[in-house]
């Protein structure tokens, strides 16, 4: 793994991560010149994101919107309100999935969510960026606990955390929302930092980088 952006020195953590690199992928806070990309990833995969994603139904969504909502986590990250991850190709001129660690679950904990490319799923992509994910939400934003929900019927969705050593807490019904509306089961899968050298997150070559390009230390 070699990072484009030079890193002087390896610091203690520096919340948050801007950019994380494992073995195939670069994540990386979204900016708004990643919009056209972001547009064909979803163009690509329309019929792939509507089975799972409620915010597929509004797409695609014009360029002008895509600037918009890319400033929008731009700024939530900056804020530390919450952190969108955009995945990429090595070389950063593919847009392969997005993820994000959100805040949404309470104190001291992180919550990952992730969609794939159509034409890059069944590649263990999730499961490469969730691990990432996984290793810097205990490292660099210090929480005890990191959560992945999904719908049961999502077998692939499903098959990340259990690959991932996440124990599966509960399986809320119809406490979700499907993509029409309707109310869908939901599955909990948790880790916490206690646990986390007994899973195969602990053996994930990983590096993150701060907001000015220097190295994080990850243990």
């Amino acid at each position: 793994m070699t990072s484009q952006i030079s890193a002087q020195s390896i610091r203690s953590a520096q919340c948050p991560a801007y950019r994380i690199e494992t073995e195939r992928l670069v994540l990386r806070c979204w900016q708004p010149s990643d919009a056209k990309a972001l547009l064909d990833a979803i163009s690509r995969s329309l019929e792939h994101l509507r089975e799972w994603m409620p915010w597929a139904a509004s797409e695609p969504s014009s360029l002008e919107d895509k600037i918009a909502l890319l400033r929008s986590w731009r700024a939530a990250f900056d804020r530390d309100d919450d952190y969108v991850f955009g995945i990429f190709s090595p070389d950063e001129r593919e847009v392969w999935g997005g993820s994000g660690l959100h805040k949404r679950i309470g104190a001291n904990a992180l919550e990952i969510g992730y969609w794939i490319r159509a034409d890059r799923i069944n590649m263990g992509l999730a499961t490469e960026s969730s691990a990432a994910l996984t290793k810097v939400a205990f490292a660099v934003n210090k929480v005890d606990r990191v959560e992945i929900h999904c719908d049961p019927a999502n077998v692939r969705s499903a098959s990340v955390p259990r690959k991932l050593g996440f124990v599966q807490e509960a399986l809320l019904r119809r406490r979700g929302a499907g993509t029409d509306g309707a109310p869908v089961d939901t599955m909990i899968w948790t880790v916490f930092r206690a646990q986390l050298n007994d899973t195969p997150i602990a053996n994930a070559r990983v590096k993150a980088y701060d907001v000015v390009g220097c190295e994080i230390r990850l243990d």
